[in-house]
């Protein structure tokens, strides 16, 4: 049998018995917690192995700058009130959105989180990169300045997240809340 294929006597999603529903045609499922844990774990592990091999090549590792943290927090900023207005409108107001328009904002928060969570443990790498000489003031701004990056980084994966919930389609359309 061809896969993708349904028996005769099997309708198309039987799973022989599993509990867990089928996900419906042309649904996403939710971004794992797992995976972004995963990635920020990688993230550290690239910003470590990034200001170590700068260093033993005898260069400067790089600092984050007032206007990276500016720009996340924009981003965050933005992602935020994108989720507030499409939860208002989807989840509450029980409004129909145009399907493209909710496959972007979808895909926005998707990425979103997946970008954050990975910057989020590369400027996380930094900071732990720096710890060892705290002593001096130019290696403690650095810690700082990477840790407050790793901070922001959360709020852009959280306001992702966010996003992505509210592009949920309500189980019951036809209810009024």
């Amino acid at each position: 049998m061809v896969s993708g294929g349904t028996e005769p006597d099997r309708a198309p999603n039987d799973h022989h018995g599993d509990k867990q529903e089928p996900p419906r045609p042309g649904s996403v499922r939710p971004t794992s917690r797992r995976l972004l844990v995963a990635i920020a774990v990688l993230g550290v592990a690239i910003g470590v192995t990034t200001v170590k091999a700068i260093e033993a090549g005898g260069g400067v590792a790089p600092a984050v700058s007032w206007l990276t943290l500016i720009a996340w927090g924009f981003l965050a900023a933005l992602l935020f009130a994108a989720a507030r207005n499409t939860h208002q409108r989807v989840q509450v107001r029980r409004e129909r959105i145009e399907p493209s328009r909710a496959v972007f904002l979808l895909m926005i928060g998707k990425a979103s989180a997946f970008v954050g969570a990975l910057c989020t443990g590369v400027y996380a790498g930094f900071a732990l990169s720096f710890l060892q000489a705290m002593g001096s003031s130019g290696p403690r701004n650095r810690v700082i300045m990477a840790g407050a990056a790793a901070v922001v980084s959360v709020l852009v994966v959280t306001a992702g997240l966010l996003l992505e919930r509210a592009c949920r389609i309500p189980e019951d359309p036809d209810k009024t809340p």
